[in-house]
């Protein structure tokens, strides 16, 4: 009997209800790769872009009529259960954690990848399920502050969505760098902000936080809500507006800015650095983790079998913190 793996399959772009449930052939790892047995994988807003097909201009990238490689789910969590014969780092029974990258398919029972890429032995001390989450929110908001924002002890800083998976990262983040931590979100989430490390939380509903002469060094839009456009007037006179959501819209801004005045547009994909990079940053966030100075934060556990709700939960745009489904 051959042996088999579930995974869900992305047949079109659309709602969340495309995600097809398939049983697929086991692979047998590359000599350069290990097969993993999944405990827990992330669902994530990119998630659902790259299962809506958005933004437009990256389909020739993901596939103009349907995603390239139909598989869903980047970041991940599991234990090796077999290694090529070249793969030096790891072995059967290690606990490991990474992302599938533009491979996807992490939403599933198992998968195959290459001992170069972004993989991390798991700490006993870390759950599956928080380091599932890792190389999402964390990894990217660890990216946008202390490589390319650069975050000083003297800095104020917004974090604009302190609730959702990268701005409880980057809350918390910036506030152990030494910043003055300002951060959005709706009441019901202020509190559990303000735990991670804001000194001041805005509630976006009543509230507008781009405040012109407000001052921040940085301003680190979390899910695309301003432009920079907004921003400007509360920046600094070379502040920053950072933001990981690329849009048409953003990327005249990004250009522009280079160019006329003091105050910068910066973008950056966490993705496209390369492997050995994100495994430096992804260590560095481990030691402020074993240290208790930085934890992912979660809200909701779904059965893999529930991927459709947990996808339709992240697309509310509500969550507090991460999605896993185990």
């Amino acid at each position: 009997m051959t042996a088999t793996r579930s995974a869900w399959h992305i047949p079109r772009y659309g709602r969340p209800d495309v995600l097809t449930s398939v049983t697929l052939p086991l692979a047998e790892p590359g000599p350069s790769e290990v097969l993993i047995r999944i405990d827990a994988s992330a669902v994530t807003r990119a998630d659902g872009m790259m299962r809506k097909g958005e933004p437009l201009f990256a389909r020739p990238f993901l596939g103009l009529r349907r995603p390239r490689n139909g598989l869903s789910g980047t970041g991940l969590s599991g234990e090796v259960i077999a290694a090529g014969g070249k793969v030096s780092r790891f072995g059967p029974g290690d606990m490991v954690f990474g992302e599938a990258g533009m491979r996807f398919g992490a939403n599933a029972s198992h998968i195959c990848l290459d001992e170069g890429g972004v993989l991390m032995p798991k700490p006993d001390s870390l759950p599956h399920e928080d380091a599932a989450v890792l190389c999402d929110g964390v990894l990217t908001s660890w990216h946008y502050l202390c490589n390319l924002g650069q975050v000083r002890s003297s800095d104020r800083v917004l974090i604009l969505g302190g609730a959702g998976s990268l701005g409880s990262a980057a809350v918390q983040i910036a506030a152990n760098m030494g910043a003055e931590v300002t951060a959005t979100s709706s009441a019901r989430n202020a509190d559990r902000v303000a735990s991670l490390g804001a000194t001041c939380v805005i509630d976006y509903n009543c509230e507008e936080a781009l405040q012109r002469g407000a001052g921040y060094n940085l301003i680190f839009d979390t899910v695309g809500v301003a432009s920079f456009s907004a921003a400007k007037p509360a920046l600094a006179a070379a502040g920053l507006y950072l933001c990981p959501v690329l849009t048409l819209g953003r990327l005249p801004a990004i250009l522009l800015s280079r160019l006329v005045g003091r105050k910068r547009a910066l973008f950056a994909a966490a993705g496209l650095e390369k492997p050995q990079r994100l495994r430096i940053m992804l260590s560095e966030i481990l030691a402020q983790i074993d240290q208790e100075r930085l934890a992912p934060v979660m809200d909701r556990v779904y059965p893999l079998a529930d991927l459709i709700e947990a996808h339709a939960y992240v697309e509310t745009g509500r969550k507090r913190g991460n999605v896993v489904v185990v």
